[in-house]
């Protein structure tokens, strides 16, 4: 261990001794007079000094310092994680998603906004669909976003469910079973508050004594755990459907209440097969990604292009049977359109009919959610949506590391070095893994949509299979890079705070200033720190800033989600 106070004063000394004030350096790192004043007046030493002196060595932490950073600055944002939205059948899944958010809260964000503009786009789609239960169909729809939806038509299953009137109570049931919420809690409002006020106080108690260890101090450290404040808030404000257990307990409760046409009459649809038009059941057909079977919110972000076409296709059968209501078609041909006793009320035998009938009502093929042919893979707006969530988890990632790189990058020796060089790693490994992670779930799901196609070229099929596996890698590859990620973030602060970036090189800045030019500073009573202060009050607005913003822009997106 190294006491660079000491070695730094030895130097000093032995330099005013001998009138040499090589390898000693001012306040801005120029050099120093041979006089006896100017080296008196030294505040620091040059890197190439301080290597020869002092050593490469680092200085010797003291527990009580570490502990009373860790508790203060890191403690309460890692109890924070632990009211993120889980849910998942497994628990090593709600341990991964608590990782991914922390390797990535670009993803955390992405998946969030996401969501949202989805569920806005979901029900303003709906908006001039006028049939019996389309309302129930978008609040389903909304609800099963964190599920992996599967649409079918086999058996005539989803034209049934949407035509017959025998499935009228099946919409509003399963549409109430679903409506619950898991929002603010006396817990969660507690934690975030204490977060926050904990925040508040150490950082003005930093910026109050901006002198006082000023190496090893938290602020940077905190701000770049500050986007977890903005994550939890909008997960409470929207309140996602994610416990699989009691989603799979209210479908499975519906089932008994579905109805399909045959050429024998109505009957029970679990009566013919196990087979439901609207699933979540990802044991009978293979999801496009494994990561849409955990239904933590933060795996949205693989979910989400394939919800968007199952979404869309059952939107398209309300739509042609709304059309056809409209011009007073009814189902069963030949018969004749019987008035209701209102403008919008459909009289139940308008809306019988044999299983081709039903299907024609709604212009459904007898599969409704093929994996080729026409029908395009993608839903309308998925890529503009997709574009649109990804700029404020961007912002946020951005300007909570670019905070904690600019806290440390002006503290003295100015310059890019060990803890800046840190935060700037997990910025951008987060950023990778939110866009492999994206890019596989793109991927995945384009070759998933034609993986029922039998008349492939040899050159299509190569072509496909390589691109199932270049989605597998980019996914693997996305998901180590997160653990990677979350511990480092962890191992960073911890770094910082026992010391170990106290040596020769990390306080002189080499990365940034080179050998030559690199100097550490030491002697700071009466230094000048208008610059390093400045920097903080301005890492601290643009932290605060880009997190109110962020929250502020979610209770305007979760305004519109219809409940």
């Amino acid at each position: 261990a190294v006491n660079f106070t000491d070695c730094f004063i030895d130097f000093r000394n032995h330099a005013n001794q001998t009138l040499d004030a090589s390898g000693l350096v001012d306040a801005n790192g120029g050099n120093i007079a041979n006089t006896s004043r100017g080296i008196l007046q030294a505040v620091g030493f040059t890197y190439d000094a301080c290597l020869s002196r002092c050593g490469p060595g680092t200085q010797k932490p003291t527990w009580a310092n570490t502990s009373q950073q860790f508790s203060a600055w890191l403690l309460p944002y890692l109890a924070l994680i632990s009211h993120l939205p889980f849910g998942a059948r497994h628990r090593v899944d709600n341990l991964m998603s608590a990782i991914l958010t922390v390797g990535s809260p670009v993803l955390a964000g992405y998946s969030m906004i996401l969501t949202i503009l989805n569920a806005r786009w979901i029900s303003r789609r709906f908006e001039n669909v006028s049939f019996p239960n389309a309302k129930h169909a978008v609040r389903i729809l909304i609800s099963l976003q964190q599920t992996p939806l599967k649409i079918t038509n086999e058996d005539s299953l989803l034209s049934s469910l949407i035509v017959l009137p025998e499935n009228d109570n099946w919409w509003p049931t399963i549409a109430d079973l679903l409506d619950y919420t898991l929002t603010w809690s006396i817990a969660s409002a507690a934690s975030i508050a204490w977060v926050t006020v904990a925040y508040l106080l150490t950082v003005v108690g930093s910026l109050s004594d901006v002198n006082g260890n000023f190496n090893s101090n938290g602020q940077g450290a905190v701000s770049v755990w500050l986007w977890l404040i903005p994550i939890v808030i909008g997960w409470l404000q929207l309140s996602p459907k994610c416990d699989y257990v009691r989603i799979k307990r209210a479908m499975d409760n519906a089932d008994a209440m579905a109805f399909v046409a045959t050429h024998h009459g109505v009957m029970k649809a679990s009566d013919l097969s196990e087979k439901r038009a609207i699933s979540i059941d990802s044991t009978s057909e293979h999801p496009s990604s494994p990561d849409e079977n955990s239904t933590p919110p933060v795996y949205n972000y693989a979910r989400a292009i394939p919800w968007s076409r199952s979404a869309e296709d059952v939107f398209d059968a309300f739509r042609m049977a709304s059309n056809n209501s409209r011009m007073h078609r009814p189902v069963r041909i030949g018969d004749i359109w019987k008035n209701g006793g209102g403008r919008n009320v459909i009289e139940p035998s308008n809306r019988s009919g044999n299983p081709s009938e039903v299907n024609a009502y709604c212009r459904l093929p007898r599969y409704a959610a093929p994996r080729y042919g026409i029908r395009s893979p993608w839903a309308s707006g998925i890529f503009f949506r997709m574009f649109m969530a990804s700029l404020l988890p961007l912002a946020l990632q951005w300007a909570t590391t670019g905070a904690a790189v600019l806290v440390v990058y002006y503290t003295p020796a100015v310059g890019l070095g060990c803890r800046s060089l840190g935060y700037i790693i997990y910025g951008a490994l987060a950023t990778m893994v939110w866009a492999m992670l994206v890019t596989s779930s793109i991927i995945s799901h384009y070759t998933y949509s034609y993986s029922g196609r039998t008349s492939w070229s040899p050159f299509f099929s190569i072509t496909m299979r390589l691109a199932k596996v270049l989605s597998n890698l980019l996914r693997w590859g996305g998901n180590f890079l997160a653990i990677v990620n979350a511990v480092w973030v962890v191992t960073a602060s911890m770094l910082q705070f026992a010391d170990v970036y106290q040596n020769c090189y990390c306080n002189s800045s080499v990365l940034g200033r080179g050998v030559q030019n690199a100097y550490n500073i030491i002697v700071i009573d009466h230094l000048d720190l208008g610059l390093t202060a400045a920097a903080w009050w301005g890492a601290l607005a643009l932290a605060c800033s880009t997190s109110l913003g962020f929250v502020f822009s979610m209770s305007l997106l979760t305004d519109f989600v219809p409940t």
